[in-house]
């Protein structure tokens, strides 16, 4: 794995804003950053990223089934009671699920290390679906790569795939809701609303507080339209803790992400994982926190903070790192510290998507901390091996 300089497209901000790319900038700062990309070997991403990214997968999907028959677990995971049921009904009745995105540590030189679960409303998805790919192409193109560079990719194809195995399971009709005030939430569901329209699935798009409450308690559209399935990129903790939150369980309505990710987004279930997979390569040994002073070489997470918030790094030479957040006080996990690669004093964390239950491709976001925050710059990646791999008859990509 190497960072290597590269020139940038000089047309690049064009290209993002004909994409639809509207948050490729934020606050004046640059989010898509494409001064540099990451390089790795066809092995390292097959076997280091690829099939480690399925097994925790596998490994995080067999722990859900044992979650919802447990009170314990259910406490352990601070999912409040009045949602319990309805928790575990929507893994039992098979409600289907989209994608998730595994957050993984790599350097190219050992196994990656799990980091976190996103597997309730992941982001970085059409940058790392789309635009890191046309970034690639015309790259090839003007020969800033070779021509026999690749990059693992497929999550364009799984998405559309998916919604097209996911179409005749979803109660009618199917919304698909982000906050109105974020750019970067809003385009995120713009392209997966596209994704599932060329899988021949139509959906509305809402804004999330346009969304009301009938007098029988279900969810509907501004002209009073029933929803029947709600796509929504909102922390489904959040949801559950407000008011018309209330109103799911006993809401004729199925969620996607369904219910049952609230295991899967929530720490905890890295401390679950350990204990019944102590010692596996990609793991990181990690405990529900007891409230003690954290040692050298420990990081503490709270159960539901996001985008790195209110992270504590005490690495091993003493020196601390903290981040600032909205999510103090609450339940926590301790993890082993394993940093981040630093590349000139850039950290890269990679994000493997699976969709549906398949890994198909990686997106990196770069901070200039260990911790990786909402300001982390996403930076394209390639997969360039001195052999140019064999191309299948009738491969290649198509952009509708």
């Amino acid at each position: 794995m190497k960072r290597i300089a590269i020139a940038e497209r000089a047309n690049w901000r064009a290209r993002a804003e004909e994409a639809g790319f509207a948050f490729h900038t934020i606050d004046g700062a640059r989010y898509w950053d494409e001064r540099a990309y990451y390089a790795f070997s066809l092995a390292q991403i097959e076997n280091d990223i690829e099939d480690p990214t399925a097994q925790i997968h596998a490994m995080a999907l067999d722990l859900v089934d044992e979650v919802v028959g447990s009170e314990e677990l259910m406490d352990k995971l601070a999912i409040g009671r009045d949602f319990r049921d309805w928790v575990a009904n929507s893994w039992k009745q098979g409600h289907g699920h989209l994608y998730g995105r595994i957050d993984l540590a790599y350097d190219g030189r050992g196994p990656a290390k799990l980091y976190e679960f996103n597997y309730d409303t992941p982001t970085s998805l059409y940058e790392a679906s789309f635009f890191q790919w046309q970034w690639l192409e015309e790259q090839k193109a003007a020969g800033a790569l070779p021509a026999h560079a690749d990059q693992f990719n497929a999550i364009h194809e799984a998405l559309v795939e998916r919604f097209e195995f996911l179409s005749g399971h979803l109660p009618p009709p199917l919304c698909f809701a982000a906050m109105s005030t974020s750019v970067e939430d809003r385009g995120t569901v713009d392209y997966l609303r596209d994704c599932a329209a060329q899988a021949g699935l139509h959906g509305q798009a809402i804004a999330l507080e346009e969304i009301g409450i009938s007098a029988d308690g279900q969810f509907t559209t501004l002209d009073d339209t029933l929803i029947g399935t709600l796509f929504k990129l909102y922390p489904l903790e959040d949801l559950m803790a407000e008011e018309f939150g209330k109103t799911l369980p006993a809401a004729r309505l199925q969620l996607l992400e369904p219910a049952w990710k609230a295991i899967l987004s929530n720490k905890g279930i890295l401390p679950l994982l350990w204990q019944r997979h102590q010692g596996h390569p990609n793991l990181l040994e990690a405990h529900f926190d007891s409230g003690a002073s954290l040692p050298r070489g420990w990081v503490r997470k709270p159960l539901f903070s996001r985008e790195g918030a209110n992270i504590s790094l005490h690495l091993a030479d003493g020196s601390w790192q903290e981040s600032e957040g909205p999510y103090s006080g609450g339940p926590a996990i301790i993890q082993a510290a394993h940093p981040l690669p630093n590349y000139d004093g850039n950290y890269p964390l990679i994000g493997s998507w699976v969709v549906g239950d398949h890994a198909c491709g990686i997106g990196i976001r770069e901070d200039d901390s260990r911790i990786t925050k909402d300001s982390a710059r996403f930076v394209p990646h390639a997969i360039i091996d001195d052999v140019p791999p064999p191309v299948p008859a009738g491969s290649g990509r198509i952009y509708v």
